[in-house]
């Protein structure tokens, strides 16, 4: 996520570092530094010039406190600008004062409407409420057939009404709601090629008809000044409550996270980080400040694994780590117990200085096959002895998972710095991450 944006603005910062005390002109310099930087991410030019104007003002003539070094200084007062620009607080979805509360997901064609609709029911069922996805697209070719293909796969039901007319759709969505006693409707509407006066009018009477607690504003998060014009089109006509950013794990530059907020006004609610339906985020601005100076997210990444790591496991896997017998089975469940959380960039990106230590490495999650495959290929005791496996078990194991002898090599060295890592995991506890905290590598 942004990882080109957080490489060139550690190199811009990094100029300021070692000087004596912050002055007028070193500070100019770094403003000049990240301000080409912000607009080579395609943020809005305004929105750039007055967070610069922003920094330059706190920074100029601030003491640098004994403790820490201009460089750090500089840091702190850009994460403080980065955490105003994209909202300050973290603002919750809003419920109707009667069930079902309407949430209602509006954004131009492409954009991952119908995929979030799907994302944010699996988000709220595991949040412990009750929602109904209404297809109220009539439009775009098999749209509904691929939301109630999303609903299936998360076992939430999908209301497709007469197929023809949103309108209708959608009010017989909120009495279906109400027959199932569901407490959440999501309506996911149709969305066009570029903005025009039937597909907002569509919108408007949609509003009207519903009354949504709810509009959300579904961006993507790889169009840069697009995805900020057309949401300023769309506040104009429906004055949305909320922005989604959605596409954030692909080559997204930044532009539409660090201007959207601040054009529009509107707080950007949700991040989807991923394709699969589990790869919804709820935006905390602090937090994204964080990624994007490449400070981490550590608290995310602690939730994340509290959802995820299974506890009794866990414990099971600590008291390995304390008599040394951590072994490739155990390796292997804590590679699934990863895979749940997500990707191998994703969890990187949590971690503070994850992009200088892997600088432009390309954090590849075919390596966890590679490695997972080359695991099941050992015996049983293989797994639980690695110190048995000599010239011709390595053949044996490398022909039976597709790889090479160097690969299964690799693979056994590593284990080695394994087990050492898992045994500082295990020691983090202290700083607040869960006993048994899963880890792989690549």
């Amino acid at each position: 996520m942004f990882d080109d944006l957080i490489t060139k603005l550690d190199s811009a910062i990094k100029k300021i570092r070692g000087a004596g005390k912050l002055n007028e002109k070193n500070i100019a310099n770094a403003m000049r530094d990240i301000r080409r930087v912000l607009l080579e991410a395609d943020v809005n030019y305004q929105v750039v010039k007055q967070f610069t104007a922003a920094v330059q003002e706190k920074a100029v003539g601030r003491e640098v406190l004994q403790s820490i070094t201009p460089g750090q200084q500089i840091v702190k007062i850009v994460h403080e600008a980065l955490i105003e620009l994209l909202g300050q607080a973290h603002v919750p979805l809003q419920w109707g004062s009667e069930a079902p509360s309407v949430i209602m997901v509006v954004g131009l064609q492409g954009s991952g409407k119908t995929t979030f609709a799907g994302k944010l029911a699996c988000l709220l069922k595991k949040q412990e409420r009750q929602p109904l996805l209404a297809a109220a697209d009539v439009y775009r070719p098999a749209a509904v057939e691929q939301l109630i293909s999303l609903g299936e796969s998360i076992d939430v039901p999908v209301f497709a009404g007469d197929r023809k007319h949103p309108v209708s759709i959608v009010k017989a969505g909120v009495r279906e709601a109400r027959r199932q006693y569901k407490d959440t409707l999501i309506l996911d509407t149709a969305g066009r090629l570029h903005i025009d006066d039937m597909m907002m009018n569509e919108l408007v009477a949609i509003k009207k008809a519903v009354h949504p607690s709810e509009i959300l504003f579904v961006a993507d998060g790889m169009t840069g000044q697009d995805a900020v014009h057309s949401a300023q089109a769309f506040l104009d006509w429906l004055d949305f409550d909320g922005i989604v950013l959605t596409k954030l794990d692909g080559d997204a530059k930044g532009g539409a996270a660090l201007s959207i907020r601040s054009i529009t006004e509107k707080p950007i609610k949700f991040i989807g980080v991923g394709e699969k339906l589990d790869q919804l985020e709820t935006f905390y601005p602090d937090r994204m400040a964080s990624r994007i100076l490449g400070m981490g997210d550590i608290v995310t990444l602690v939730e994340k694994a509290q959802e995820n790591v299974d506890q009794e496991k866990a414990e099971k896997l600590a008291e390995k780590l304390r008599k040394q017998s951590f072994t490739f089975e155990d390796f292997l469940d804590q590679l699934h117990q990863v895979k749940k959380m997500g990707s191998i960039t994703q969890i990187m990106n949590m971690l503070p200085g994850a992009a200088k230590m892997t600088g432009n490495m390309e954090m590849d999650d075919r390596a966890l096959v590679k490695v997972e495959a080359i695991i099941q290929s050992m015996t049983k005791e293989e797994r639980q002895k690695p110190q048995i496996i000599n010239g011709s078990r390595r053949k044996r194991i490398a022909r039976g998972s597709g790889s090479s002898v160097q690969d299964v090599n690799r693979l056994l060295r590593q284990f080695q710095s394994m087990r050492k890592m898992m045994k500082q995991m295990s020691r983090m506890q202290e700083k607040g991450l869960p006993r048994g905290f899963p880890m792989g590598f690549s």
